[in-house]
Formats: C-alpha cells, structure tokens, sequence
C-alpha cells in the first residue's frame, strides 16, 4: 500500500484513476466497511482504492479545551488494516488552519480531480469537508460530472435498528461491552504496538507475558482481565489480557496491555504485537500479595483454557481473528 503523509504537495500519476472513500475512519467499523466495499469493487475495472483521511482528525484541530480526543484506532492501526483490506492508497492529508479553510469546490477540484484523479468516490450520507464543514455528499454529486467522477452517497449502517457511528463504538467500549464492540467494528477491538520489558514479574509468578505501552491517544476499555488473542510474527494465539496499570506489583500510574499467550514462551522484545479483545473477564484489582495474585492467575488462566478449549487443540497459531 502506497502512503501519502505529511504534504499537501503530491499529484498521483496521470492516467492511473482512482476510486475514493473520504472520511475519518476511527474505528474503521461496519459503516466504514461499507464504504470501502464500494471502492474495492472498482478495482475490477482498473481503479486503485484509494482512502482519503486528515491527519491529525478534525477533534485535535477544532475540539473544545478538555475535550476528549482519544481515537478508536491509531493512524498506525488504520494503516495496518487498510492494507489487509487490499486499499491500494492511503491519503492522510495534513489539517491545519490552511487546509481546513479550503472552500468545499476548491477542494473538490484541487485536490480530488486534480490530485487524486478521481473517477470514483464514495462517500457516507453523514460526510461534511471543506472550511466550515461546509461541503458534503450532495455537493460532490453536483460537482463530480463537471470534475470528472461519479459520486455514490452510502447510507448509514444499522444495527439492530441503530446506527452504527465511531461515538456508539465508543460507548460501548466505556462499558467494557467488548461482544457489542465486535459487532459493531466487525472485528474485536484491537490494540497495536511494539513489546516492551516489564518487570518480568509474571515470569515470577509462572506465568511469562508480553507487554506493550498503547499510544497516549489510544482509548482504551475499562481496566480488568479480557479473554483475548494475540498476533505475533503471523501467527494468531488465545490469550488473556490485562489492560491497566498492575496495583498489585507496581505504584506506577502507566496504563499497558500484558497478555500471557497460551503455547507462546518466546522473547519477543520490540517486535509488533496486535492484541484483540473479546470479552471482558473481570476488573483489575490490588491483591493482598503475590500469592493472592498468583492464585487468581491461575483462575483466569483456566477459564481462558476453558474457553479456547477448541482452539487450543488445532495447530498453534492457527486461530483466526476476523
């Protein structure tokens, strides 16, 4: 996959046209995957895909003082899925004060027509660009026959009669309700980074995990225990996964994932790790001491072989995620 980031200054190359989704795609949930079927399909008839994005989102840039900006997936996570999805151009086009008050037309031509060679754009019924917000979907289907590409408006998901948005993800990832999540991201919640050292503590404990630091915009769900998979050099592993900051070894305020991986005991220091959450177990707690610890570890790590029973009796690594 092609990326374009951090410049304005980029024209792709003639005669290669394009099929676009534009928008922010946190989460990169059901409704976003509607949209990115409709670009996919177009590459039968020799369009590249092509995804068009800001960076940073909009909330950095525009957003209240003290108002939440955490996002469901990182620009590196959304890098990392657009690509498995087959997009072949990823556009994260810089949002400043400039940028941002480009007129709604001036966009369409400079950069969709001109830039982007655009023949084919999708675009969600919700989609607004442009200084002000001024421009949306309506507008670009005015304009497209003019500029040279068809615009197709794509209604909003729904879920058992909701609509599927990055806020209801959110939601419902406040509560812990990892299962609602997966349905609505069409995928379990994942969380991407390279493994850290910790303090090996739960190698003490008998029990060896790999721990990795979330980026310090990554909204993450409550703090506990969730039954989980892992990723790791191509391969796919049942896991348990602790997201917080450890109270009972450690007095340090640093939310960390750290997941112990059922029939994985390699040193993976520094490599990438993607870690996606299925259900929630219970919530993080301070024991009385290690052995308290130790005790409810072993718990959690049968339930989880309970749980993966299945799994754990295919060939490692061979479970699937999505």
């Amino acid at each position: 996959m092609e990326i374009i980031a951090n410049t304005t200054d980029f024209y792709l190359a003639r005669g290669r046209e394009t099929a676009a989704a534009m928008g922010k795609f946190d989460g990169v949930h059901i409704g976003h995957r509607r949209l990115l079927e409709e670009i996919l399909s177009q590459k039968k008839r020799g369009a590249a895909a092509c995804v068009f994005t800001f960076d940073p989102p909009p909330a950095v840039l525009f957003g209240r003082r003290g108002e939440d900006v955490s996002v469901l997936s990182t620009k590196e996570e959304k890098r990392l899925l657009f690509e498995r999805m087959g997009v072949d151009i990823l556009i994260e086009f810089p949002l400043n004060q400039e940028t941002a008050a480009m007129s709604p037309e001036a966009f369409a031509l400079e950069v969709l027509a001109e830039r982007m060679n655009v023949a084919f754009l999708a675009a969600g019924s919700d989609l607004s660009f442009g200084a002000k917000g001024a421009g949306d979907a309506a507008l670009l289907q005015r304009l497209g026959p003019k500029l040279g590409f068809e615009t197709r408006i794509i209604d909003k998901v729904c879920l058992r009669g909701t609509q599927v948005s990055s806020t209801l993800v959110r939601e419902r990832l406040e509560r812990g309700d990892m299962e609602e999540v997966l349905q609505l991201l069409g995928m379990p919640y994942m969380i991407a980074g390279k493994v850290v050292e910790g303090k090996r503590i739960g190698r003490t404990l008998g029990f060896p995990t790999v721990n990795l630091l979330p980026r310090p915009e990554k909204k993450l769900p409550p703090r506990g225990v969730y039954f989980s998979q892992v990723r790791v050099r191509g391969k796919v592993y049942p896991a348990i996964s602790n997201v917080g900051c450890k109270p009972t070894v450690t007095d340090e305020a640093v939310m960390g994932v750290e997941s112990y991986l059922y029939g994985f005991g390699e040193s993976v220091y520094g490599e990438d790790i993607e870690v996606y959450l299925y259900s929630f177990r219970r919530p993080e707690k301070r024991f009385k001491d290690r052995e308290a610890l130790r005790a409810q570890l072993q718990e959690d790590i049968a339930a989880g072989e309970s749980r993966y029973g299945c799994i754990l009796s295919k060939a490692e690594g061979k479970s699937r995620i999505f």
